[in-house]
């Protein structure tokens, strides 16, 4: 009787940790096999692989288990079939396709098989997210067998560098949090008017001087032109208006920046994370840093510049580079450098928010646009963008813009990030372009989660069930152009961000969303299901001692 009652209860307990498998994002196919014996991962697991490029998906699980239930799994070379107690790697180009993984779990072995190594690493994240969400715990693998792959090519997310710094040791966390959801593109935005982060050698005062200021604003957030003005970053709510509004910043020092041997060691450390990392240059705005540096490359006759201390006033400050023989040398010469740092097909090179005004008002713009046969200031920054493109194509990458690089027509080769709102991206997939979405109601992880919220974030709302419904495909868009939409794009910018647990307040569970949206089905989207296993994820998170809301935990 007490042997019945003991395989009763085993089997209910079986069945109930195969009703848990809470997986984010969902994967295409998932069954799982009822009372069924799980496989036990302990201290005399071992893990195989046949195929050396398989090693850093090997070395990501280890550290993980390591790090988080203190156990080290062993790695062997012998391929013995018949050993119990393995979990397989098999790199198999029979498997359908480049992208797809197998994963199969037995009470006696973990196999998982793809056609490429980059498959199998991302099965080692589902793998992870298999695992007990909690410490002292048994780590019992339910026994299932998933089919899956992603639905985008481009599952990207953004860290901006220049508002505020962080160090290569977060950085590195950063990369770690996307790889866990399946991301596979970082974009470092590591110049702006706020700071240059990346040495350039040929250039140093780039870091010199660029690379710091002498305070960053506080107390107010100015609209643009100051007709309306928000509050932000005060105790109270306190009423602003044009006439009473004052602009203050700390006066305390900011800056940093990373050496060439740093950008180095993190773009390996991304790679072996199957995440390819595209930098972006700004230009020709968002210059204030580089002009501080080197002054001589702006339109203002009085060459006078300041490493910005405030933002959100793009007409108040002179940051347009001019569109000069000698500019285009210099960030040639910048690029160079930047592309031998990186591997990555992609250079990102801004071209948003430049206001105009500045070429206007400039002599030797407005000669250089009766030279060139150009009718405006959107021609003008045409012909800028087209001729850093040149260049990049040149030396065998693609640049990506923003999708102010539509304006007086696109640069040929150009990959638009579609930023205010979708008409970026739409313009760009009718004209047979690639696009990137990024809308900023939906995918600016640094607008606030909920209605109140504090001076973590711009005083703006994007709370996560708009981020989750977000759909990249524009309805409007034929089967035909919808194929021009590569992914889509969670953008942080750090205005308001000054340390890593700010970071992840604002980027968890929205980055959970946003993973789904571009990994899973489609039609496999369910906000209340998603919510349901977001909750299997926060325990997980406390894992890792992640910060995020625990107002998510009330629903």
């Amino acid at each position: 009787m007490n042997k019945f009652i003991f395989l009763f209860l085993t089997l209910i307990a079986f069945k109930l940790s195969a009703q848990e498998v809470n997986l984010i994002p969902l994967p295409v196919k998932l069954e799982i096999k009822q009372q069924a014996v799980p496989f036990k991962i302990d201290s005399t697991t071992a893990i195989y692989s046949n195929d050396p490029l398989t090693y850093s998906s090997i070395e990501f699980l280890q550290d993980y288990l390591e790090k988080n239930y203190q156990i080290k799994l062993k790695q062997y070379n012998n391929p013995d079939i018949n050993r119990g107690n393995v979990i397989k790697l098999i790199v198999d180009k029979k498997i359908s396709t480049h992208k797809e993984y197998l994963l199969n779990v037995t009470d006696k072995s973990i196999i998982i098989g793809a056609s490429s190594d980059t498959a199998i690493f991302q099965a080692i994240q589902t793998l992870i997210q298999l695992l007990p969400p909690e410490k002292n715990t048994v780590l019992n693998i339910p026994a299932l067998s998933i089919t899956d792959y992603p639905r985008f090519a481009y599952r990207g997310m953004h860290l901006d560098v220049s508002r505020h710094f962080f160090d290569v040791a977060f950085v590195k966390q950063y990369i770690d949090y996307l790889a866990l959801h399946k991301m596979n593109y970082f974009h470092w935005h590591l110049t702006d008017d706020h700071g240059w982060r990346i040495e350039i050698k040929k250039y140093p005062k780039l870091t010199e001087i660029g690379a710091w200021r002498n305070g960053s604003i506080i107390g107010l957030w100015p609209g643009q032109g100051n007709e309306h003005i928000k509050y932000q970053v005060l105790p109270t709510e306190v009423k602003i208006t044009p006439k009473n509004a004052v602009i203050k910043t700390d006066g305390i020092r900011h800056g940093g920046y990373y050496t060439q041997e740093q950008i180095k060691d993190v773009v390996d450390y991304a790679a072996r994370r199957y995440i390819t990392i595209i930098p972006e240059i700004e230009m020709p705005a968002h210059s204030m840093a580089l002009l501080a540096a080197y002054p001589e490359l702006g339109t203002t006759p009085d060459k006078k510049y300041e490493v910005a201390e405030t933002w959100g006033m793009m007409n108040k400050y002179n940051n347009v580079l001019q569109a000069s023989d000698t500019t285009f040398k210099f960030l040639e010469n910048v690029l160079t450098e930047v592309m031998a740092l990186f591997p990555s097909q992609y250079i990102h090179i801004g071209g948003d928010e430049a206001s105009k005004i500045w070429w206007k008002q400039s002599a030797v713009s407005q000669q250089i646009m009766r030279a060139n046969g150009l009718k405006n200031e959107s021609e003008l920054q045409s012909y800028f963008i087209r001729r850093m493109e040149k260049f990049v194509n040149s030396k065998g990458k693609t640049i990506i813009g923003w999708n102010e690089i539509l304006q007086g027509g696109l640069a040929p080769n150009a990959v638009v990030m579609s930023w205010q709102g979708e008409k970026g991206g739409i313009d760009a997939a009718k004209q047979n372009h690639k696009a990137i979405m990024t809308p900023e109601n939906n995918m600016y992880f640094n607008h606030g989660q909920f209605v109140k919220e504090d001076s973590l974030a711009a005083n703006k709302f994007s709370p996560l069930i708009d981020v989750y419904n977000y759909e990249p495909i524009p309805a409007e868009l034929t089967a035909e152009q919808a194929k021009y939409i590569w992914g889509a794009q969670g953008c942080l910018w750090s205005e308001y961000i000054t340390n890593p647990a700010k970071v992840q307040y604002l980027l968890f569970p929205r980055l959970d969303a946003l993973s789904e949206i571009l990994w899973s089905p489609k039609e496999k989207r369910n906000y209340p299901d998603f919510q349901k296993r977001l909750k299997t994820q926060f325990k997980r998170y406390d894992l890792m001692g992640i910060t995020y809301s625990k107002r998510y935990l009330e629903n």
